[in-house]
């Protein structure tokens, strides 16, 4: 049975790329993470006196897959890895060998409800736990500016 591809294989090629399409279409979805594709993660926002705290579930991921940004009053959380695992087999059929690799990113946009001090801005991961704290803009910190009246 060399050299015959697995129909099984190229109806779920078929599925991912369509759910990504999908995906694309419509800003952002769960269905691929169904898939086991690009998907979202489970995050928990609390808001305290002084500031916000992000909270992200990534089991598996390494700190250096992880990329926190912070743009205007938007958070991103985005994670990547690759695994590659390989087994060989001798048969009397002859020398077999399987090598499978495995893709897997998450995406995460976090709109926070007010401006966030973006210098103090702070992550940690522990555990395959990553906590941002934001602490919030004083009233004192905003810069202001004289408006003329006409």
């Amino acid at each position: 049975m060399a050299g015959r591809r697995n129909p099984f294989e190229e109806i779920e090629e078929m599925m991912n790329r369509m759910s990504r399409q999908f995906e694309e279409s419509m800003g952002g979805s769960d269905l691929s993470e169904l898939a086991g594709q690009r998907g979202g993660t489970s995050v928990d926002v609390a808001e305290r006196d002084d500031e916000f705290v992000v909270t992200a579930d990534l089991p598996g991921y390494e700190k250096d897959d992880i990329d926190v940004t912070l743009r205007g009053d938007q958070l991103r959380i985005d994670a990547e890895r690759e695994q590659a695992s390989e087994e060989g087999d001798e048969s009397e059929e002859g020398r077999y060998l399987r090598k499978e690799r495995r893709h897997q990113s998450v995406s995460r946009s976090i709109d926070l409800p007010e401006d966030v001090d973006d210098e103090g801005v702070s992550a940690r991961f522990q555990n395959g736990v990553l906590t941002v704290t934001l602490p919030k803009v004083s009233a004192g910190d905003e810069d202001s500016r004289q408006i003329d009246i006409s």
